[in-house]
């Protein structure tokens, strides 16, 4: 007997149990009742690797490991007797094996099905591979989590129900706190604490913080079986479900006891560091480095009480580094912050959670815009007399526990001791006003040569460029960067970079000229493995690895017409898609472009993109040649005489006068980057101390033939001839033109295509 498509038609809908049974997720088979196999579903085929054809009129067995064959008829048959729906996960242990011979568990259902032509049975076959190696590994998680547990003896660690009472308690707890597990499971936890702090109802206030909070941390005495007490460092969590609802709590305890008895110590040291100081500068100090051994805090400060102004000025003591409110000094009134609640009431203030509608709009807001979360306060009381307070945040919510405040609260009482001290020995007669003028006036001075320590000159026009950069830097505007070859447009790129909130991400270049036309986009914005012919493997392009930071394209007129929309779009919209690829990659850049060439000029002529000349324009930097800052060439001189002379081991002392003339009076077309290779050529050169330079290469001075130079372009056109013509008409190599003007190859092609030299020109 065959089962065909048609054979459904008695069963009411054929075409639907059709479609179920063809498209059905799980494998189906029908057999009859001699248990041979009268048709299969496609799910059936893939899972045991047999066709329909194959397996048509095989008995069910071949479908089932070999060590169960015998025991299967018998089996059947006794299903036959009494056919009946026997549903999945029964907890039967049932095995399929695949055509190859390899097993694996499943899951069967069985359902009779009766037919004009005698009794069938459906079976349907769940591969549960995934699932049983999913349960293994959880038995195996659970029960390495056990033996972990088990194993840390340092350590309390113990679970409590949601009301508190233990269901069970560790290796480690036994040890610190003395009870067997039989003795004490089943006991409330409340039995583990001090009889005062019982009373007080500590242990059902910290079960409340650690279900509202999620987490409970302090320090506090805790007591053992025989009684004694012990300094212990506790953290509850509670265990919640899928809806927040409390299913119980995890406690681990730690004796800490040596480390309190140590921070006693160290407190007693700490003291007599404080009463030693009488400067109160030299004080605050003392403070910060005493406060950071004694407990863990991301911000601490100082208030100290203004009599003439009936304000508190805070004095920072410590921070983050990126915490730039905290470096600055504040006034603060008595009234709606922390530090003036703590100075009227003289009682000390902690708060676990700063999200708290207490001092709203005072000074809980300026701690959590450093991102703090927990604070403690505490006065500082001199003679009866309170001075101010002492302050300390965390990045972490509770994070000072009962014994962090003890310690806090013994080491407030010799801070102020050591404070009013300090106050007795010194008058403060300073206006804060001139200090802070003097600093910014400083700061101002120092600013240029601590930020732009690779550019050297002291002229007008380079402080003004440098006064441009600084400007710019930290707004994340486009910058522009105009000048001729060699003026260190690349330098003032860096140097804005560097001034930047991105200086801590990369800073990515691209040279549009030093790459073929072909490739640039390729390196620009990257391609996937097949875009191209020798495409073989995927890149990332320079605007990716550039996001977050800065991307400088040097040579920015040098970009194809063709390329130049692409770019366009990525700028404003922020976003590109690889070469090759249709998925958008967002991208965050802040873009730096240079050039030597005439880019308006370049949009009248529509070789360039008037949209993306604007785009680029927005904080255009003229960098001056050297010739415009003949103030600045003796620097450098000097600078590039002993940089190259410390490379080659050389002592030159003295750079004679006639020739640092000869220098200044040059116009140097190549500008700094001729200057430098000059400067290095005559160091080779060099013997002895006094600088030896080949004069005869500087054979006019364009201050004597301005005359006879109508314009700065022709006297270019004509020093890039002659060079070409000593040399040849050679460009690239050490000997090449190129070198000799101290210009890459690729510049002095560009300046060459610009003033129209050719090779019948030599």
């Amino acid at each position: 007997m065959s089962l065909t498509r048609s054979s459904f038609e008695h069963l009411g809908e054929p075409q639907a149990f059709e479609q179920i049974f063809e498209a059905g997720p799980d494998g189906m088979l029908v057999s009859d009742v001699e248990g041979r196999i009268m048709r299969v579903n496609p799910q059936i085929e893939a899972m045991f690797g047999y066709g329909r054809d194959e397996l048509a009129g095989q008995p069910v067995e071949v479908l089932i490991p070999e060590r169960f064959r015998g025991s299967h008829p018998d089996e059947r048959e006794h299903y036959h007797a009494a056919p009946r729906i026997r549903a999945m996960g029964t907890g039967l242990e049932l095995y399929g094996r695949r055509k190859d011979g390899r097993e694996f568990p499943v899951d069967i259902m069985l359902s009779p099905i009766a037919t004009g032509h005698g009794s069938l049975v459906l079976a349907v076959v769940r591969d549960i591979t995934d699932r049983k190696r999913a349960e293994q590994a959880l038995r195996l998680s659970e029960e390495r989590l056990r033996l972990l547990v088990e194993s840390i003896r340092d350590y309390a660690i113990f679970m409590l129900d949601d009301t508190g009472y233990i269901t069970s308690w560790n290796t480690g707890a036994e040890l610190i706190k003395g009870y067997r597990a039989e003795e004490i499971v089943g006991e409330h936890f409340s039995r583990l604490y001090t009889l005062e702090d019982a009373r007080q109802g500590k242990p059902a206030e910290a079960l409340r913080v650690a279900a509202t909070l999620g987490r409970f941390e302090e320090e506090g005495w805790r007591v053992r079986k025989d009684g004694s007490h012990f300094w212990a460092n506790v953290i509850i969590t509670a265990l919640k479900d899928g809806k927040g609802r409390v299913l119980g709590f995890s406690k681990v305890t730690r004796d800490i006891t040596e480390r309190r008895r140590a921070q006693e110590a160290l407190l007693l040291e700490v003291t007599n560091v404080l009463l030693s100081n009488l400067d109160i500068r030299r004080l605050f100090s003392a403070i910060s480095a005493g406060l950071r051994q004694l407990v863990a805090y991301d911000y601490a400060s100082l208030t100290l009480y203004a009599a003439d102004r009936k304000m508190l000025r805070v004095h920072v003591l410590d921070s983050s580094p990126d915490n730039a409110v905290a470096t600055e000094d504040l006034w603060l009134p008595l009234e709606g912050s922390p530090e003036g609640s703590v100075f009227s009431t003289r009682e000390p203030l902690s708060l676990r959670s700063l999200d708290t509608g207490q001092f709203e709009q005072g000074r809980l807001q300026q701690w959590r815009s450093m991102g703090l979360k927990s604070g403690c306060w505490l006065p500082l009381v001199s003679h009866g007399r309170p001075l101010g307070s002492l302050n300390v945040g965390s990045r972490k919510e509770s994070a000072f526990a009962e014994g962090s405040l003890d310690l806090l609260r013994q080491l407030a009482n010799q801070v102020a001791i050591a404070v009013d001290n300090a106050l007795a020995f010194q008058r403060v007669a300073e206006e804060k006003e001139k200090l802070e003028e003097e600093k910014l006036y400083l700061e101002d001075e120092l600013r240029t040569e601590y930020n732009f320590e690779d550019i050297v000159g002291e002229s007008l026009p380079l402080k003004r460029v440098l006064k441009e950069a600084e400007t710019v830097a930290p707004t994340n505007a486009t910058a522009l960067i105009l000048g001729e070859t060699g003026t260190g447009k690349e330098l003032i790129a860096r140097a804005i970079h560097n001034l930047s909130t991105r200086r801590d991400r990369t800073f990515v270049k691209l040279n549009c000229a030093a790459i073929p036309s072909g490739l640039l986009e390729s390196e620009l914005f990257g391609h996937e493995r097949g875009a191209f012919t020798g495409a073989i493997s995927q890149k990332i392009g320079r605007l990716e690895l550039a996001h977050q930071g800065t991307l400088f394209l040097d040579e920015v007129g040098d970009i194809p017409l063709e390329l130049q929309p692409k770019l366009l779009r990525a700028l404003q919209e922020k976003e590109f898609e690889r070469l090759g690829s249709n998925r958008t990659i967002p991208v965050d850049v802040r873009l730096i472009a240079a050039t030597n060439r005439d880019l308006e000029g370049m949009v009248d002529d529509r070789q360039f993109r008037s949209d993306l000349y604007y785009r680029l324009k927005v904080f255009p930097i003229l960098v001056p040649a050297l010739r415009k800052r003949p103030e600045d060439i003796p620097v450098l001189v000097h600078y590039f005489v002993q940089k190259h002379a410390q490379r080659m081991n050389k002592r030159i002392e003295t750079v004679p006068p006639e020739v640092m003339q000869a220098l200044v009076r040059w116009h140097w077309p190549g500008n700094v980057r001729e200057l430098e290779n000059f400067i290095e050529r005559a160091v080779i050169l060099t013997r002895g101390t006094h600088l030896h330079v080949p004069l005869g290469e500087l054979k006019a001075s364009p201050q004597s033939d301005a005359g006879n130079v109508p314009t700065l372009e022709a006297a270019e056109r004509e020093h890039i001839l002659r060079v070409l013509r000593e040399t040849k008409g050679v460009i690239a190599g050490s000997r090449g033109a190129a070198s000799r003007l101290g210009v890459k190859r690729t510049t002095l092609n560009s300046m060459m295509k610009r003033l129209g030299i050719s090779r019948a020109d030599l």
